[in-house]
């Protein structure tokens, strides 16, 4: 039976440093999807990285192959020993996985409950996967359906309200360590979408000024732009450390941009006058020793769980609502497979009414060839119409089946009964026959 399948690690179970292992650059994509793809049991997949997981989502045959390609997958690719994967991954399937992709999308499994940003990780992810013509019907209507989810969530309730991005929560922690920022100024390394988001929240706290960095002047320029702020040239980076107050880093590069001996330089420059360093990056842009360099304050993703802590208790409400609209649209995504997994039999029986009508005229034919062309017609459409209203029933009981097992033997009932043989194409990876609801679960293990 064709099931969707989930394997990853995020922050709930994996390290920083394990997640930066792990994390897929977009130059490693096109490469990391064509080699899912050429694996037995993976029909389709979508490969979503993001700051704090590393998700690989694919349509297969059986979970229990699927488990074992993408493990092997990605101790091969990211070269990491199983001994260290195994603790972290986790692995869900069927309904369990749709449940799970719906709650990412809404940012209900967001390290910042309600986080915003990664609805838009979601969608480029997917878009990704479907340039690489890695998707198929089921994995479009998934990740389609995943959106609405978003979409409701965000219109019908107030989760992604107040501080409930990893950028905001930054700022939020600069603010619990200076109090009012208004006069500080701010240096912001990158020019993503993360480090835009950031920009726009210190912008909000009417700080004194904010310089913009970046390897591309032209898209320096543009930040700064929309954000009241300045553009600076690479080189002067070091020129802004020496002054600023508060450091923020967000850029996609794949070691560290700031580094412990050039910090300390800085300092000293500086008269050990204090430094806060905010790192939103995965792979982390400042290196992790600059945190030990006496009047440095440097803070990385994990740190901002506290402010998480803060933030869910005043969203419980929220919470429960987001997830009252994940579950409606599971439901939908579920009606939709279980009447496409009823399709194949259903075909198959109409198929073979069709073929004995068929057969029937024509044996009858020397006997209705006294009968008008019109006679005639309407002897077709009456057989037709009879054959419609035999199956009509049956065919919606089938589809209306909840219970997978059920499902299963009704089908093979009707098969045997009928002798049907429903067409099935496993081999196609552009379109595959549509997965059971299985809510088989691979618990975390940790």
């Amino acid at each position: 039976m064709i099931q969707i399948f989930l394997l990853g690690i995020s922050h709930r179970t994996a390290s920083i440093e394990l997640r930066e292992r792990l994390d897929f650059s977009e130059q490693e994509l096109p490469n990391a999807t064509a080699q899912l793809l050429k694996r037995p049991s993976v029909n389709a997949v979508v490969v979503l990285s993001t700051c704090n997981r590393s998700e690989l989502y694919v349509q297969c045959t059986n979970p229990k192959d699927a488990q074992k390609d993408l493990f092997d997958f990605l101790c091969e690719f990211k070269e990491i020993s199983p001994d260290e994967l195994q603790p972290i991954f986790y692995a869900l399937a069927g309904t369990e996985a749709v449940r799970h992709l719906f709650r990412v999308s809404t940012g209900l499994d967001s390290l910042v409950v309600g986080e915003p940003q990664i609805f838009g990780q979601v969608k480029r992810a997917f878009a990704a996967a479907e340039k690489l013509h890695a998707t198929n019907s089921v994995l479009n209507r998934l990740f389609n359906l995943s959106f609405v989810a978003g979409k409701r969530v965000r219109s019908e309730t107030e989760l992604a309200e107040g501080a409930v991005s990893i950028s905001y929560a930054a700022v939020a922690l600069a603010r619990k360590i200076f109090g009012k920022l208004e006069k500080l100024s701010v240096l912001l390394i990158g020019t993503g979408e993360m480090a835009q988001l950031t920009g726009l929240h210190f912008k909000a706290q009417q700080v004194q000024k904010i310089f913009v960095a970046s390897r591309t002047p032209a898209h320096a320029e543009a930040l700064a732009t929309e954000i009241e702020g300045e553009a600076i040239p690479w080189s002067q980076i070091d020129t802004i450390l020496a002054s600023t107050d508060v450091v923020a880093t967000a850029t996609g590069a794949n070691k560290p941009l700031l580094t412990k001996r050039q910090i300390d330089a800085v300092m000293r420059e500086r008269q050990n006058r204090p430094l806060f360093f905010i790192d939103i990056a995965v792979p982390r842009n400042v290196e992790p020793d600059v945190g030990f360099i006496e009047q440095v304050f440097l803070y990385n993703i994990d740190d901002l769980q506290m402010i998480v802590d803060n933030n869910l208790s005043k969203r419980n409400s929220q919470i429960e609502k987001s997830e009252a609209i994940v579950e409606d649209t599971v439901t939908l995504f579920t009606n939709w497979l279980r009447s496409r997994g009823a399709v194949p039999t259903v075909v198959a029986l109409r198929q073979n009414f069709e073929d004995i009508r068929r057969a029937e005229l024509e044996r009858l034919k020397p006997k209705l060839a006294s009968l008008s062309v019109a006679d005639r017609d309407r002897v077709e459409e009456i057989s037709r119409l009879l054959i419609e209203k035999i199956l009509l029933t049956p065919t919606e009981q089938l589809k209306a089946i909840s219970n997978e097992a059920t499902l299963a033997a009704y089908s093979d009932a009707l098969e045997h009964l009928f002798e049907l043989t429903p067409h099935t194409d496993q081999s196609a990876k552009s379109e595959s026959n549509p997965p059971t609801t299985t809510s088989t679960k691979t618990p975390v293990t940790s």
